[in-house]
């Protein structure tokens, strides 16, 4: 099982970022169907072989994913399309 986790800082707040977290599942979940739920500042993230959470912060989002044994290979590339995502979310 691997696990990936990306951190960014950010200055938008914590409402405009839960915007930005919002934007970012909508889109993990038309690319890779990933079913995003709130509870509290967390956004969980969750489909066959692929749990995750986005921990939305005043000044911070971080991303936590574990991979299942049939994603681990993808790995590298799933935490460059997080990164890039994120980035591009914080832009």
């Amino acid at each position: 099982m691997a696990k990936i986790s990306v951190e960014r800082a950010h200055s938008l707040g914590k409402e405009a970022a839960r915007e930005k977290a919002e934007k970012l599942a909508a889109k993990l979940k038309d690319q890779y169907g990933l079913e995003p739920q709130w509870s509290g500042d967390t956004l969980n993230l969750k489909r066959s072989g692929v749990k995750g959470e986005v921990h939305v912060a005043d000044d911070s989002i971080k991303v936590d994913v574990e991979l299942g044994l049939m994603m681990s290979a993808m790995s590298g590339m799933i935490k460059a399309e997080i990164e890039k995502a994120l980035d591009k979310a914080l832009a």
